[in-house]
């Protein structure tokens, strides 16, 4: 197999030969055929995120065809195509875990992060963290809803169901989230990075009702909002454009500080709410939905060996949608 490795913050991510491995009892070894590519990637490789398993092959958004699979496994077949999300493993047995929290599980690993995942032409997988694909998609078109589809679908059921909806950042999630609020009748109001004409066109485009800077106030209180972008400062803004009584959810695993604001735009009983991860209940609720609801991702593909060329677009935000990978 080959796969594009992360050994050290500041170097980039090399091409390596490795021997393809064998899944254990409770492991599915995946053909991968796509990976779209995640600000979380970012996050890892530039140091932001700080306990990545080294050497590590990024990548969390994967779709391919079950090659090889463990004796135990069970409801999966050779052949299937599947996707392998974000969250990768969980104990099962913790507090978190038995009341269906296991998002939040202390000893959760991540795929791409403390597991090999998918920035390569093989991924081996815990088969309870493998879900059945809609049909209707092709390989690249369903990578992205893998985190940016599903950290946004767990995003828009934090933020309840606003009638007017905030979104602080338009990328990948964010462009995947509006195509569900509009399917509930939600007005979407989107901010974007000052000055940025194509994130705003792009808004226009998917359907937003007003489009400004992320300086800008919006020009009705807004029932909800929600912070994909990883900028801290972005909250108090956020907290400032929702009603008494409103939600804001901050949709990142990672972000920089948030400064510090007035009590008075939180007073009014608004709220305010993270976003860790995902749990199964989350992933087939979206992906049953994105089978009933045709979801449009815009993206952009890259060969397996352009990953750091992919990585350096999203950095400068050159990406209207989600940069894929395909081996």
């Amino acid at each position: 197999m080959r796969s594009m490795r992360f050994e050290a913050v500041g170097q980039p991510l090399h091409l390596q030969e490795q021997p393809t491995p064998v899944p254990a009892k409770t492991e599915v070894l995946v053909e991968v055929s796509a990976c779209a590519v995640c600000r979380t990637d970012l996050h890892v490789v530039d140091g932001d995120l700080t306990q990545p398993k080294l050497p590590l092959t990024p990548g969390h958004e994967i779709v391919g065809h079950i090659v090889a699979m463990g004796e135990q496994v069970q409801g999966l077949a050779l052949g299937q195509r599947v996707g392998i999300p974000w969250l990768g493993w969980t104990c099962g047995t913790c507090a978190f875990c038995r009341r269906g929290e296991e998002n939040l599980c202390p000893s959760a690993r991540f795929t791409g992060y403390q597991i090999d995942g998918g920035f390569a032409t093989h991924a081996l997988a815990d088969a309870r963290y493998v879900f059945a694909l809609p049909d209707g998609y092709s390989d690249e078109e369903a990578a992205p809803l893998l985190c940016a589809g599903l950290i946004g679908y767990r995003s828009l059921k934090m933020a309840a169901s606003a009638a007017r909806l905030g979104l602080y950042g338009f990328g990948a999630a964010a462009h995947i989230a509006i195509q569900v609020a509009r399917s509930r009748g939600q007005e979407v109001y989107a901010f974007v990075r000052p000055g940025d004409e194509a994130a705003c066109s792009f808004a226009r485009d998917m359907g937003a009702v007003w489009v400004a800077g992320s300086d800008a106030a919006p020009p009705v209180a807004l029932d909800a909002a929600i912070v994909f972008a990883p900028v801290g400062a972005l909250v108090p803004l956020a907290l400032r454009a929702v009603r008494p009584g409103g939600h804001v959810v901050c949709g990142g695993i990672h972000m920089s500080d948030i400064p510090s604001f007035p009590y008075a735009i939180l007073w009014g009983e608004r709220s305010l709410q993270s976003v860790a991860n995902l749990t199964r209940a989350d992933a087939e609720e979206f992906l049953t939905l994105a089978g009933q609801i045709r979801i449009h991702t815009h993206t952009i593909s890259y060969r397996l060996e352009a990953a750091n060329e992919a990585l350096a677009d999203l950095r400068a935000g050159r990406i209207s949608g989600a940069a894929v990978l395909i081996p």
